[in-house]
């Protein structure tokens, strides 16, 4: 007997399993845990007729994290039979526990994510700590997964079709007062003695209990597939995902069949049909994509991966934000959000004011889904001090800039507030092209300067790239770095250079968009393409939204800093097409209200008419796949560029950089990562063909050159 499962019964013949899983911080379904829980099932099996119940807790701070996708990440296409049996017998040994003929009590003291919530749906009755700490849900669709430890069989049955999708395929977590409305969990307790107080309470109550599903004359809620509702509403959810996966994630559409399939079978039947989804996808290249990236890569960066390590972390107390437009209105909303106290400065007291109302506006929408009450959204907002003044900077420990691109503005309103805050503060940059080296001459201690890139809209976007300057010490870095994780957000570092990483990325996925309509391929077909190969937004649609004025004045900005340093700008194929909208068409963007499509008021954006007349050749389509491939082979080779160049210096780095910053596609794992499940022989190759036919911007960097003959990998 392991003591991963510490067995205990007491004089009223309760028995406690307790899941603390030894040398792990967390509990997951790894070998030790199914050894663990086949000898307590075994032993609850013998000892049934001298037990009067069971209760299922845990010993760590969460309750159960799921699958161990150390060992699921490893898992191929020749271990698939054993896989697959190896889950049947995990899934048998929930369904002795709820067939037993005693309650089972789930006391849920933590976090019961995945296979944590499974085991939970298992037991008869469950039990929450009403904490903020405390999550439920079924999460593995973001991995690339569904739930195979009887999530998808048990929720359907529980919840019923409709309900039950939305934590299926949206991976939907909830708070326990969710839970409790949800009908996820049947009480809450304020703590672990009256957690354990009701479990007994009920055991007590209920002493012969069965599933409801496992009760004859059971009907799924809502109705099975064959219902009319249902069947209503089953006819139309498969192109509305398809819509939102373009087919590139398998796990949604994976879901949806278990769901279906299983609603119509019997339980037994419906758990073979999870299994054999969940073996498929779990074998597959896209969920060691997933894995790979949103798991073991993102836990290594907010880990602190990529932060210098001889430095004690750094609380930010106060942060001065100089320009209150959308970017520094949103920092200023992050960085209240998260308890610091901000004072958000632009030229007049009513453009400060404004940009402060942005942050009223959505912390309003919180109060009215219930997620925050007055009181608090009252407090964050008390923490945002408008300002025309330099002077009320003072105190500041971290200066933001985030103002117009231009040079000479950002120069002058971060020499101000650096007289004001003095030698100890660190001044940022929220630039999203200019070198940093360059901006960083404007104060007088050039180590304490950095770039804090955020993404719009900053509120939703996840990601801030911190850009090392020349001079940039350790300990900014670290600063820097300690703030981005104290405003909740992922931090991922890299050397400066003309754009970066995200933002020279990001412009050869536009440019690559825009140059295809110059050669007179199909815009429908561009912005169709891109999505289908995993992009959230075509080229042209996200071209808009930034406007090309401002793309044009980027180029113009570039062009004049490589002028000086004597140095010519490489002309792309997209420019000319970006003049014409520009100077011919008068169409700079969605803002000035028109660019490649129409924003007629009231109804949806459209293509413009134009672009047909003015673009489009009938000798010029080339194949869908060559289009998909260009758009995402240009973005993974700029990458390769950037690894090569210095700038960025490690793969996490680059593969969660590229999703979250600028939505490469997910199913990939990132830039990287789809250059090594390409195979990089074979990207190589292909690399070359695109270069022969569509221009020297595809030709392979000498390090992948160099991988691909050595067989190495990213």
């Amino acid at each position: 007997m392991t003591d991963a499962i510490r067995y205990e019964k007491g004089q009223d013949q309760i028995v406690v399993l307790t899941i603390d899983m030894p040398d792990q911080s967390a509990n997951t379904m790894n070998a030790v845990y199914r050894e663990a829980m086949a000898d307590c099932v075994a032993r609850l099996v013998a000892d049934k007729d001298s037990i009067a119940g069971v209760i299922i807790t845990s010993a760590k701070k969460t309750f159960f994290a799921g699958g161990d996708l150390n060992e699921l990440i490893t898992v191929g296409k020749p271990q698939a039979k054993t896989f697959y049996e190896m889950v049947l017998i995990l899934k048998g040994q929930l369904r002795t526990l709820e067939t037993l003929g005693k309650p089972v009590v789930a006391a849920i003291n933590g976090a019961a994510l995945g296979g944590g919530w499974e085991i939970c749906l298992a037991c008869h009755h469950r039990v929450a700590l009403d904490n903020s700490s405390v999550q439920i849900g079924l999460p593995e669709v973001t991995l690339g997964l569904l739930p195979g430890g009887g999530g998808v069989v048990r929720m359907v049955r529980m919840l019923g079709l409709e309900k039950a999708l939305p934590y299926l395929l949206e991976g939907k977590k909830v708070r326990p007062q969710q839970a409790l409305q949800a009908g996820l969990v049947d009480e809450l307790a304020v703590d672990r003695d009256e957690l354990l107080a009701k479990a007994r309470a009920w055991i007590v109550a209920n002493p012969t209990v069965k599933q409801p599903w496992d009760v004859s004359g059971y009907q799924i809620p809502g109705g099975t597939p064959s219902h009319p509702k249902v069947a209503q509403m089953l006819a139309i959810t498969p192109s509305i995902l398809r819509s939102k996966t373009q087919g590139c994630m398998p796990a949604p559409e994976k879901i949806l069949c278990a769901a279906v399939e299983g609603a119509q079978v019997d339980f037994d039947t419906a758990q073979l049909i999870e299994t054999r989804y969940f073996t498929e996808l779990t074998t597959g290249q896209v969920a060691k994509n997933m894995i790979g990236t949103f798991w073991f890569q993102l836990n290594e960066i907010n880990a602190g991966g990529s932060r210098p390590a001889d430095f004690a972390p750094y609380v930010t107390k106060k942060v001065g934000v100089l320009g209150a437009g959308m970017m520094g209105a949103g920092i200023a909303y992050v960085s209240a959000v998260a308890g610091i106290d901000v004072v958000l400065k632009d030229i007049t007291l009513a453009a400060a004011e404004k940009g402060k109302a942005h942050s009223a506006v959505l912390l309003d929408k919180k109060v009215a889904r219930g997620q925050l009450s007055a009181e608090q959204r009252d407090a964050t907002l008390a923490r945002i001090k408008t300002s025309e003044q330099d002077a009320d900077l003072a105190g500041c420990d971290l200066i933001i800039e985030a103002v117009f691109e231009d040079r000479e503005l950002k120069a002058k309103v971060s020499s101000a507030a650096q007289k004001v805050v003095g030698a100890d503060a660190v001044i940022a940059s929220n630039t999203s092209t200019l070198p940093i080296s360059g901006l960083a001459t404007a104060v007088p201690d050039q180590s304490k300067f950095i770039g804090l890139h955020f993404f719009s809209p900053v509120d939703k976007m996840p990601l801030v790239e911190i850009i090392k300057g020349a001079n940039t010490s350790d300990e900014t870095l670290a600063r820097g770095f300690d703030f981005v994780l104290q405003i909740r957000k992922t931090p991922i570092v890299v050397n400066d250079s003309r754009g970066f990483f995200t933002s020279r990325v990001f412009g050869t996925f536009t440019n690559e968009g825009i140059a295809m309509l110059g050669e007179g391929i199909t815009a429908s077909m561009i912005e169709t393409e891109a999505r289908k190969a995993g992009m959230p937004i075509g080229p042209l649609a996200i071209s808009d939204e930034v406007s090309l004025s401002l793309m044009s004045h980027i180029r113009q900005q570039t062009a004049k800093d490589l002028q000086a340093e004597g140095k010519p700008l490489t002309v792309h194929p997209a420019f000319a097409v970006i003049d014409l909208l520009l100077n011919e068409y008068k169409r700079p963007g969605k803002a000035a209200g028109g660019g490649f499509y129409e924003y007629p008021a009231g109804g949806q954006k459209q293509l413009w008419p134009g672009l047909k007349a003015r673009f489009e050749k009938a000798d010029g389509q080339i194949s869908p796949q060559d289009v998909r491939d260009r758009l995402l082979f240009v973005q993974a080779i700029e990458t390769v560029r950037c690894v090569e160049e210095g700038v960025l210096q490690s793969t996490a780095d680059a593969n969660i950089g590229s999703i979250f910053g600028i939505g490469f596609a997910a199913w990939t794992g990132g830039a990287l990562q789809f250059i090594n499940q390409y195979g990089v022989k074979d990207f190589v190759a292909r690399a070359q063909y695109l270069a022969e036919q569509y221009g020297e911007r595809f030709t392979p960097p000498a390090l992948l050159l160099e991988k691909a003959a050595k067989g190495a990998l990213f």
